[in-house]
């Protein structure tokens, strides 16, 4: 049994809500053939797309982020007894890391984005903030 992509949950749902890619693509803002390079995986969708497929098709956003982005499920521990610092510390002593945050050139658009990610699951390291920006660097460099 394979599993599941995320271009197939995307199909999947579009088709049991009874839409076509131009359909879907209407309610997202894009084009159908956006849609169709989703739901083949030859495209990865940006944050705020996600966040719209989200809305529309009623699935959680944190299951489509990790169907888009496999290569980040070991950024969540969904079980980690306690051990991981809390989200709120982490996000503190990341953002008042000024050498840190100068060291990478982390703008402040940048941490408003971050701040959203964090709140799709929490984030237990400042590593893994900067891996969460890079691959958003990576998907934003890809888009232009």
């Amino acid at each position: 049994m394979s599993k599941k992509t995320f271009g197939d949950v995307i199909k999947e749902k579009r088709q049991s809500l009874s839409l076509t890619q131009r359909d879907l693509a209407g309610l997202l803002g894009v084009q159908a053939a956006h849609v169709a390079f989703l739901e083949s995986g030859r495209r990865k969708p940006s944050l705020t797309l996600l966040r719209r497929i989200s809305d529309v098709c009623r699935i959680d956003a944190q299951k489509l982020f990790l169907l888009a982005h496999p290569e980040a499920k070991f950024l969540i521990k969904l079980a980690d007894g306690g051990k991981a610092k809390s989200a709120d510390s982490t996000w503190r002593s990341f953002t008042t890391n000024s050498a840190l945050l100068a060291k990478e050139r982390v703008s402040p658009e940048e941490l408003k984005v971050l701040q959203q990610v964090s709140m799709l699951n929490p984030i237990s390291s400042e590593r893994q903030f900067l891996f969460v920006l890079n691959a958003i660097r990576l998907a934003v460099d890809d888009d232009l």
